[in-house]
């Protein structure tokens, strides 16, 4: 099924199911670990009048930023089906086509969201997975030495198995998980009725009052009401994985509800016992329960860093798609979405980070610290970015779009704003990943600019070079080849060596050029553009999207209705393979970034693997190009 079809009756529900195994995970647990951040050592004093108007605060963030936000606005902004900020910034550009100067302010906007998204990423499933585990400390003080190394084999045991594929791991995580809300939702209810005046906390003037209140420390305290929404930018990049109508119907049907009723039945639980804020979550749970509840919290913050997983895969495919990183292996694990990917190199690195991250922070405390900048960063930009389609898109007025983004900007610069100061106590670190796969996707993007001019300062335009074999004619053998290259009007370095070593060539030949659309699939009449050449030379344009495998094979299969036909026993394809050297003469990258450049080219996956090509089929000729 491809991303656009909108599912009805059980594949809906299947999905929907699978939805709140895998995006909602995120968002799901932070009940584990919000009230008792908001109202904990580094929070305000859990007095009557502090506790309604944070939970008001609470309340208030999930409406505002996850249902009407996310939910209902920037879920509309899909581009062909898939979400994530590297999708709406490809949406976007293609909205602002007409404005060359907005062009690169909306790459420059996506390229650092996407790369915040990875900083969250890291701390996402370290502070879950240890907010989880740590209720052994609540249960058995003396196991708190056991909290890190069991914290250490659950996400082991999470990376191990995401090579199973989304599909499979949602089959599992999907009962969990409504387990996991249902008990969330049953111990809410139990809590409210000790205390139903907490319903109040609905109201917005708690907020406000809050508010007047405390003045600053209501401030910064909404660093710690952020923790709410964690994985809302995570819901939107998994929209590839299951669709718009199965995320929005699991949420307003099941998950917000259950949400809304836990966090209320903690806030009457503080209100009752103002000692129970330690850890309000598993003081609500009655003592018989609680090992239970520890291994269901566990397995459900497991489950919610998936959430953030899935979503690192897929913004990773699409901007290897759209040029702003190397290539590397994907793996599609599911027949039916085509959304649903692997990428080994992401697993393994976010595996990495993260232990790196539980070993160094020690306690969901401290990560909570850290907790906040990147993903208030991220969620700003996404605003920005939906605006701009909204505004060049979707035709909306100057009037709408500047009333939507006030009321959604004032609510992320706050929480934006309030982050700011975590950047000492631990924000720094998700801000450097963040600043550190930023300058790897802009080098990246900006060296295969220099990489392809250097290709172009030295090549041969193509038409007078195939004029010059009509007067100096070389000997032909039968058989077709293809040339792969980035500039078809050029002759590519691999047909000049090929032709210099082996003073041939085929009776066919095909200039082969690969273009990634700024849409996640390319529509069938325009996969194809062929333009016949004389002298048995012709130029081949396959179009894909950024959300699909350039499987080149296929691709050319599909040539018969253009009256061109490739018999690949009888077809060589030939490939030059650049050795690119850093040179400080030449202008364009400082000298570290050029050797950040090279490093990267050197270690991406062949183009051969990338692009589907048989190797018994292919020809590489190497050419030196300095940058």
């Amino acid at each position: 099924m491809s991303n656009t079809e909108q599912p009805t009756g059980r594949r809906l529900t299947a999905l929907a199911l699978g939805a709140v195994g895998v995006v909602y995970g995120d968002i799901g647990t932070s009940p584990l670990y919000t009230i008792k951040e908001v109202f904990g050592p580094h929070g305000v004093t859990a007095s009557p009048p502090n506790v309604l108007g944070g939970l008001s605060l609470v309340f208030w963030s999930l409406v505002i930023v996850v249902s009407m936000k996310y939910l209902l606005f920037i879920m509309r902004a899909d581009n062909k089906g898939e979400g994530g900020i590297m999708a709406l910034m490809a949406l976007a550009q293609r909205s602002v086509r007409q404005l060359p100067l907005a062009m690169p302010v909306v790459a420059i906007l996506g390229i650092f969201g996407a790369a915040l998204f990875y900083g969250d990423g890291v701390i996402t499933p370290a502070i879950s997975v240890l907010s989880a585990v740590e209720g052994l400390e609540v249960a058995a003080p003396a196991l708190g030495h056991w909290v890190i190394p069991m914290t250490l084999l659950v996400i082991g045991t999470l990376f191990a198995l995401q090579r199973h594929g989304t599909a499979r791991i949602g089959a599992v995580f999907g009962p969990v998980c409504v387990a996991w809300f249902l008990s969330i939702a049953s111990l809410g209810v139990w809590g409210i009725a000790q205390h139903p005046a907490v319903l109040e906390a609905v109201s917005p003037t708690y907020g406000v009052a809050f508010f007047l209140h405390n003045r600053a420390e209501a401030f910064f305290a909404l660093g710690a009401v952020v923790l709410a929404v964690t994985g809302t930018e995570a819901l939107y990049a998994d929209m590839g994985h299951f669709g718009r109508r199965p995320i929005q119907l699991a949420w307003f049907a099941f998950v917000l509800p259950a949400l809304l009723l836990n966090y209320f039945g903690q806030g009457a639980l503080v209100l009752a016992h103002p000692e129970a804020v330690a850890n309000p979550f598993y003081h609500l749970v009655p003592r018989s329960l609680l090992y239970p509840m520890i291994g269901l919290a566990t397995a459900a913050t497991v489950i919610a860093s998936q959430a953030v997983i899935s979503g690192a895969f897929s913004m990773t495919r699409e901007a290897i798609q759209l040029g702003y990183m190397p290539r590397m292996r994907v793996v599609h694990t599911s027949e039916e979405m085509s959304g649903q990917v692997y990428v080994p190199f992401v697993n393994r690195m976010l595996l990495v980070l993260i232990a790196a991250a539980v070993v160094g922070f020690r306690s969901s405390d401290n990560l909570g610290s850290a907790y906040g900048v990147a993903v208030t960063g991220t969620m700003v930009i996404t605003t920005l970015l939906a605006l701009i389609v909204a505004r060049y898109q979707w035709r909306w007025s100057w009037w709408a779009v500047c009333v939507t983004g006030a009321g959604l900007l004032v609510v992320d610069l706050g929480f934006f704003s309030a982050n700011i100061v975590k950047i000492e106590s631990g924000g720094w670190f998700p801000l450097a990943l963040g600043l550190a796969v930023f300058m790897v996707l802009t080098t990246w993007r900006r060296g295969r600019r220099l990489l392809l001019r250097g290709i172009q300062l030295d090549g041969l335009e193509l038409e007078p070079f195939i004029a010059s074999l009509a007067e100096h004619p070389v000997p032909r053998v039968p058989g077709t080849a293809v040339f792969m290259t980035a500039n078809n009007t050029l002759v590519p370095h691999a047909l000049l060596h090929n032709l210099k070593h082996n003073k041939v060539l085929h009776q066919r030949n095909v200039l082969l050029t690969v273009q990634t659309l700024d849409a996640p699939r390319a529509e069938p009449e325009e996969q194809l553009e062929l333009t016949r050449l004389e002298d048995g030379f012709a130029r081949l344009v396959l179009r894909v999207g950024f959300a699909e495998d350039p499987d080149v094979p296929r691709l050319l299969a599909r040539c018969n209705r253009l009256g061109e036909h490739f018999d690949l026993m009888d077809t060589t394809f030939f490939l030059s393979r650049e050795t690119v050297v850093a040179t400080p003469d030449r202008p364009g990258m400082a000298l570290w970034r050029e050797n950040l450049f090279v490093f990267l080219a050197r270690n991406a996956m062949p183009a051969t693997a990338f692009f589907g090509i048989p190797g018994n089929r292919l020809i590489e000729l190497g050419a030196q190009v300095e940058i």
